[in-house]
């Protein structure tokens, strides 16, 4: 079963309103690295955590201040936001999106229903919601890979997950993963033989993509719990091989 976000009431500042979700947003992105630092799923996904880092950026800095200014003014509650933070990062992830993977790796019938009508399949295990609506499952192969982008901003299917992470929403990311595919996943660690063919889909507001992973060999005998525990939120984007 799915678990629903907590809802967002919210905010008025100088007449116009501004969401919960927006700032929290906002907030979670500005304690990421950059897109150079963040090739590994989410081994550096917790910079507040990890020592010798480089000094805060521009926008995490401007995030603290705005933060601190609307908890002074008593138009934030920092529990409240660290809450909406800790789920969308552990308890929505990108760990919704593997059980998915896991169940149409086990289940042909449910992988049948998830390529025909992948918002419907996704729905059956209680993921659904407003940033994935509309989803569409784009299958790993032996002669083809998938790599998902936003082109025009950060579209990303929030109910299998979670929040992007901040590399997918850069300028260098949206731009370079259309113009040079193989160069972006080769940073990545993804070295792809020649006959292999990269196909790039673009989300939009309209249409959300899930890369559906090869299973890994020799795993047959795993369960859905267990194959689920193979997948990264990185596979699930096209940046990662399993």
């Amino acid at each position: 079963m799915g678990v629903a976000p907590p809802k967002t009431p919210s905010i008025a500042g100088d007449g116009r309103a501004v969401t919960w979700a927006a700032f929290t947003f906002a907030r979670f992105s500005a304690s990421l690295p950059a897109m150079a630092h963040d090739h590994h799923d989410d081994h550096h996904d917790h910079g507040d955590d990890d020592h010798g880092q480089e000094p805060p950026s521009d926008m995490a800095l401007r995030v603290k201040a705005l933060e601190s200014l609307m908890v002074e003014k008593g138009l934030v509650d920092p529990a409240a936001l660290d809450a909406i933070v800790d789920h969308f990062e552990h308890k929505v992830g990108p760990r919704n999106g593997a059980r998915v993977v896991a169940k149409a790796w086990s289940d042909p019938a449910y992988k049948a229903r998830l390529m025909e009508d992948a918002t419907s399949a996704i729905a059956e295990l209680g993921y659904a919601g407003g940033q994935g609506d509309h989803m569409v499952v784009v299958e790993n192969t032996p002669t083809v890979h998938n790599l998902v982008v936003c082109t025009l901003c950060s579209c990303y299917p929030w109910p299998v997950l979670g929040l992007p992470p901040v590399w997918y929403k850069s300028a260098p990311y949206r731009s370079r993963a259309v113009i040079d595919p193989r160069g972006v996943i080769g940073e990545f660690g993804v070295k792809l033989p020649d006959e292999v063919e990269v196909r790039v889909w673009d989300s939009t507001a309209e249409i959300r993509y899930l890369v559906l992973p090869e299973r890994p060999a020799g795993r047959e005998g795993l369960s859905e719990d267990e194959l689920a525990a193979l997948v990264t939120r990185n596979g699930m984007i096209g940046t990662a091989r399993l």
